[in-house]
């Protein structure tokens, strides 16, 4: 059984209109939700082995904040493919994953996030800033992986739900 954590990036700013959607950064409730969302994750026992990530800023700064608060080694990877994008791309690039991969984080945007979750486990769930899905996938190997496989929706976190400030 392979694991799939789906994370949406967390918040981001809109302080700089000049800048392009792309390029947006994390605002202050972003910088501080990433690195929680992390630790939960850590405190869980479920420190991905590979992190993919959307190329855009508020993603990357949201994987990197993320795989530092949660003890994760390895290199984030950017997929360029994962910005503005629909689920049948995540489903190619995990496709092509090597099986030494038992859990995997994709992090993404909305709404591709919310279909993706909804398309694995056919559960329709709101994915805020930051929120976070365990998907247990019924497959050995990556390259199974289709647009038929349906997973289970272990849980489904967000930081308003895990922290009270």
């Amino acid at each position: 059984m392979k694991t799939l954590l789906i994370l949406r990036h967390a918040k981001s700013s809109w302080k700089y209109p000049e800048l392009s959607d792309y390029d947006r950064p994390l605002n202050s409730r972003g910088k501080r939700d990433a690195p929680r969302m992390g630790k939960y994750l850590r405190q869980q026992g479920l420190t991905p082995d590979r992190i993919l990530t959307s190329s855009a800023k508020r993603a990357r700064k949201t994987a990197n904040k993320v795989a530092k608060s949660c003890g994760y080694t390895g290199k984030v990877k950017k997929i360029e493919a994962f910005y503005d994008t629909v689920p049948g791309v995540y489903f190619e690039v995990l496709q092509a994953l090597p099986d030494k991969y038992q859990r995997v984080m994709v992090v993404g945007h909305n709404p591709t996030m919310e279909r993706l979750v909804n398309h694995l486990t056919e559960q329709i769930e709101r994915m805020p800033t930051a929120a976070l899905a365990h998907i247990e996938l019924p497959i050995q190997h990556w390259d199974a992986l289709d647009l038929y496989t349906k997973g289970t929706l272990v849980n489904l976190w967000t930081p308003k739900t895990l922290f009270t400030d």
